[in-house]
């Protein structure tokens, strides 16, 4: 009986660890940064409007991180030193990783077609 009770506590614990566990999504949305979100309407430097990519790469050299930006929500990327954020900053992107709360973990990066 003992082992029994023992054996249904594992598979409870380990059921429970893979629910808590990260699912891997592949999304569509914009690599951006955590200073201008969504937007990147005011940034000009030296009076000249930069572009979104020049922003976001700007504001990442200046301390901020990168963020994905989808349609109804901001998400943290966790891994800033994944390959192809700064080529991609500013562009419409396909990613794909696993999302906790709100931030993702980068495991795949590509221009949207």
């Amino acid at each position: 009986m003992r082992r029994m009770a023992i054996v249904i506590a594992a598979v409870c614990l380990v059921l429970i660890g893979s629910a808590a566990r990260a699912s891997a999504e592949t999304l569509t949305g914009r690599i951006s940064d955590a200073m201008c979100g969504r937007s990147h309407d005011t940034k000009t430097e030296h009076g000249k409007k930069m572009t979104d990519k020049e922003c976001t790469q700007a504001c990442v050299q200046h301390g901020s991180a990168y963020v994905f930006v989808t349609q109804d929500k901001i998400l943290k990327i966790a891994n800033q030193d994944f390959s192809g954020l700064k080529t991609l900053a500013g562009d419409t992107v396909k990613v794909t990783g696993d999302i906790r709360g709100d931030t993702i973990t980068v495991a795949k990066i590509e221009k949207a077609k």
